[in-house]
């Protein structure tokens, strides 16, 4: 998945919408649950309904290890169920060193064969380079996250009396790494009073947006802001879209939802990104 098939994607359904399939077994149907794998029951008909809508879905990947290995499976099916024309994240937060990045590149990139997974930069370069080698795959890195903890570290000020914050010298030392073929960053809906900060050190990379829909932010903010020539923007929804409702009526009630999102993102490309 090149940078230049995802912007298609993007122009083609007038959309930047990501779905999180934060599949929690708790919160499944009643009736999916005579299925013999009814978190990949919830996932397929989510997808079947929502697929022309949206251009990338993330799993979160904890959602499925918690289940062990019948957790694995339900991911197995529900990523070879996903349309190959359609982004897909590993939301796994990984990051470590040496050859356990290289085995964690290779379980998502290889065994899964997801086009993209989730880096915490904390440790440095050689926690992601190894995600890097892979063709054709994409990392995402955490950059300013929209969590309440995210005040403990990510907004420290540098100690050089520059006035940045940790969270921008991640991006800044980071971008070097790769290209914007390559790498996104994860910048938090609820945090757009950074975006134009952001897109001042990363003008032409995407970012991966949640935090819209169940956690408050603003879509029309963050599309406002952190736009670019390329769209730049993955806004991801989960709970509000998933779980929009409970009953039999569940895919139909997910399309729905993502429907009112992907008209309302159509607005903003119209207005926000030259080539429309």
């Amino acid at each position: 998945m090149t940078r230049e098939k995802l912007f298609e994607q993007i122009l083609q359904k007038k959309s930047y919408l990501c779905v999180g399939l934060d599949t929690d077994p708790k919160k499944l149907p009643e009736h999916l649950l005579d299925f013999e794998d009814p978190v990949f029951e919830f996932n397929r008909q989510i997808i079947d309904a929502t697929a022309d809508l949206c251009v990338a879905y993330k799993p979160n990947i904890a959602f499925y290890e918690a289940q062990g290995p019948k957790g694995w499976v339900s991911l197995e099916r529900t990523i070879n169920h996903i349309p190959q024309e359609i982004f897909t994240i590993a939301d796994a937060k990984r990051g470590d060193i040496g050859n356990t990045s290289e085995l964690y590149a290779r379980a998502f990139f290889e065994t899964m064969n997801f086009d993209s997974v989730t880096v915490a930069p904390y440790m440095g370069s050689d926690s992601v380079k190894p995600f890097l080698v892979q063709g054709g795959k994409w990392v995402i890195l955490l950059a300013l996250t929209s969590n309440p903890g995210s005040q403990d570290f990510q907004m420290l000020r540098l100690a050089d009396g520059s006035e940045e914050y940790l969270w921008e010298q991640v991006l800044r030392e980071s971008s070097t790494w790769g290209t914007a073929g390559q790498l996104m960053y994860v910048v938090g809906a609820t945090q757009a009073e950074y975006v134009q900060r952001v897109r001042a050190i990363v003008p032409d990379h995407f970012l991966l947006v949640p935090g819209v829909g169940a956690q408050g932010g603003s879509l029309e903010e963050i599309s406002r802001l952190g736009m670019n020539q390329r769209c730049g923007l993955l806004v991801n929804s989960s709970r509000a879209i998933i779980y929009a409702s409970s009953g039999r009526d569940f895919a139909e009630k997910a399309r729905e939802a993502a429907q009112e999102v992907q008209r309302e993102m159509e607005q903003y490309l119209e207005q926000y990104v030259q080539h429309l």
